[in-house]
């Protein structure tokens, strides 16, 4: 017999047992939900149930005397998988599975199942828009952000598996100051050809930009200041303050970029007023005019291509690459605005159009279902400026709206710090009546990447870019490789260490709680001995020589009943319990569970491997039972790994 769940299987016998029981036991109590929990250790057996105290309150009995009644009451010829029931404590009642049963059941379904075993389908698949990455185009991906499309790649991943329709989208956020900047810059030079890595060369150009700009708009606003007798101290202060900044900041960019930030200098000067000539680029943008159109456009795609050199590396792709000016010029934003306008939950002051995202809240009684405190006052958002360009989120309504013409639920993976533009995006939705798709909109948000002391500053041009971790990764592996397995050829010690490196950045920045901040350091993220993917790589790479090792008597089946060791029903449990894990991190949107389990596997068979022999086992029947449980292991890491997008390696 094989199954998708072995685990479960155990599971439905132990309540199907335990419902005969309470008919016997107690016929007139009806329940609609009988729990079952794992226990602890296996000494506990493997499922219990704390079943007895909630019926001791029916029936004003003690807990205890209930598990004893209940026990006494089972039926034992339904005995399949279990072994035996039993009390324990003050009344929790104990199943114990049948190792022998269970053994064959859970090693011949995985190897039955082989790459699809653990992927169990939902019995509601639907179709899901996952947003994710989007970083804006201006300077290159840094360590930073590149949370993200790791997050959102194996969100994607696991929720394909578990038999949704996904597509994955990138937001290409080409609106705003920030890319006419750039823009602004780019044209200055003449429209340069990139004479490296295309968003890396963007990136110094947005940096000097930036830097000169704000030094010219804060020397005006200086002399401007000086000249006015009614200005105040603090204000002046102020902008002296922001000034120096700025020009520290061009002393560093001086030294770094000396030609480049010359020929900017000398550029810029020749307009009266940068800041203006920015605006107005970025009105013209919005506004879809021919001059701006091609060129901002040109700056975008330019930086994309560097974007897509990257996330190539690690594999990431997507469905769909979605611009926000299309949004805008097609008439989307427009729509969004007029309805806005329309409902009773915008406001017109001081020449700016805001949205009152706390009535909506309130009117719709949207707080507890939204996990709001009631005295929480969810801040106004402003969607429209006085000049008539509009803001972000303003857009991304828009963006959302059309998103879910694609899909039954939109997951953005976006950073905690936009949580409140997030909620207020969600709200204009319910404020518009879009309310399933509001139900539906999820925003992952996650926390940042640090780097122990390193302080990443765009407007100083400090960054590390993903491209050089993930460089440095694979340099660092290679170093590894050519130390622990020094006979290799180089062609082979390259290629172990482009899939060690790659694969350990990838499962450094899903292994941890998306709520907790990463801390990224090379010893955690490159140690072979615990706890990251070249650790969990080495084991699969170790069960697959173990295989390669073995020379098998030809024996017509394992004899399950061989495998007696502690440590042998405890890898059992957890190769049975792997479908469980991927449906809770599926339904519950967990990545990080994945790279927790693959390190609990590799752990625990680590522990077999260096404590029980396999191929020299006791006898030849006995090595043969290792060896399958070895090989579902090794099945069971690979597909473990497969999840979070790293290679599971036959060889290290």
């Amino acid at each position: 017999m094989v199954t998708e769940n072995p685990f479960d299987l155990f599971r439905q016998e132990c309540r199907a047992v335990l419902a005969h029981a309470i008919a016997r036991a107690f016929p007139h109590v009806k329940l609609s939900v009988i729990a079952l929990s794992k226990t602890p250790s296996i000494e506990l057996g493997q499922l219990a149930s704390s079943l007895s105290f909630e019926l001791a309150k029916k029936l004003d009995m003690k807990p205890y005397v209930v598990a004893e009644q209940l026990v006494e009451a089972v039926d034992k010829s339904q005995f399949t998988l279990i072994v035996k029931v039993s009390t324990a404590g003050a009344g929790y009642i104990n199943f114990y599975v049948n190792f022998p049963k269970f053994l064959q059941l859970t090693l011949e379904s995985i190897k039955n199942n082989d790459k699809n075993y653990g992927y169990i389908k939902t019995e509601a698949p639907t179709k899901i828009v996952v947003e994710h990455t989007s970083v804006n185009p201006l300077h290159p991906i840094h360590i930073g952000q590149a949370r993200n499309p790791m997050i959102g790649d194996t969100l994607a991943c696991i929720l394909k598996l578990r038999g949704h329709d996904v597509s994955t989208h990138y937001y290409i956020d080409d609106v705003g100051r920030q890319s006419s900047v750039v823009a602004y810059g780019y044209e200055k030079l003449g429209r340069p050809k990139p004479t490296e890595k295309p968003d890396l060369f963007l990136g110094k150009i947005y940096t000097v930009t930036c830097c000169i700009v704000e030094i010219n708009r804060l020397t005006k606003a200086k002399n401007a200041a000086a000249t006015k007798q009614s200005a105040v101290v603090d204000d002046i202060a102020k902008v002296n303050g922001e000034l120096d900044e700025w020009l520290s900041i061009a002393d560093e960019l001086k030294e770094k970029y000396p030609a480049l930030f010359e020929a900017l200098s000398v550029k810029i000067s020749e307009d009266e007023n940068p800041e203006e000539e920015i605006n107005r680029l970025n009105r013209q943008y919005e506004d879809g005019e021919p001059a701006a159109k091609p060129l901002i456009r040109e700056v975008s795609d330019l930086c994309l291509d560097g974007f897509r050199q990257t996330l190539s590396k690690v594999s990431v792709m997507y469905n769909s690459w979605d611009w926000e000016s299309d949004f805008v010029w097609n008439g989307k934003v427009t729509e969004i605005m007029t309805s806005l306008r329309a409902s009773p939950f915008t406001y017109f002051e001081n020449g700016v159009w805001s949205f009152d995202a706390d009535k909506v809240a309130k009117q719709l009684q949207l707080k507890a279902k939204l996990g709001l405190k009631e005295n929480y006052e969810v801040p106004p958002l402003t969607l429209m400026r006085a000049d008539g360009t509009t803001l972000y989120t303003t857009r991304d309504i828009a963006y959302s709206v059309w998103k879910f013409q694609h899909a039954k639920k939109v997951i953005n993976v976006i950073g905690m710090e936009q949580s409140l533009a997030q909620l207020q995006l969600r709200l204009a939705m319910y404020a518009l009546n879009h309310n399933k798709e509001a139900d539906n909109f999820v925003h992952f948000a996650y926390n940042l990447v640090a780097l122990p002391g390193y302080k990443m500053s765009s407007r100083r041009g400090h960054y590390i870019t993903f491209d050089q971790v993930l460089d440095e990764a694979v340099e660092r592996a290679y170093q590894e490789v050519c130390k622990r397995s020094p006979t290799l050829t180089e062609e082979e010690k390259r290629g172990i260490a482009n899939f060690v490196g790659i694969g350990a950045v990838r499962y450094a920045l899903i292994d941890v709680d998306p709520s907790k901040q990463v801390l990224f350091t090379w010893d955690r993220v490159l140690n072979f001995e615990t706890n990251s993917a070249p650790y969990v790589q080495y084991t699969h790479a170790r069960a697959c020589s173990i295989l390669r090792k073995a020379t098998e008597n030809p024996i017509a089946a394992p004899d399950y009943n061989l495998l007696t060791e502690k440590l042998e029903q405890e890898i059992t449990m957890l190769l049975a319990s792997f479908p469980d894990m991927f449906i809770e991190a599926a339904e519950y949107l967990k990545p990080f569970m994945i790279a927790d389990y693959a390190n609990m596997l590799a752990d625990k068979f680590n522990t077999f491997y260096n404590a029980i022999s396999v191929i020299k086992a006791e006898t030849p029947e006995l090595s043969h039972a290792r060896l399958a449980l070895t090989d579902a292991t090794r099945i069971v890491l690979r597909n473990t790994l497969a999840l979070i997008g790293v290679v599971a390696p036959e060889r290290m």
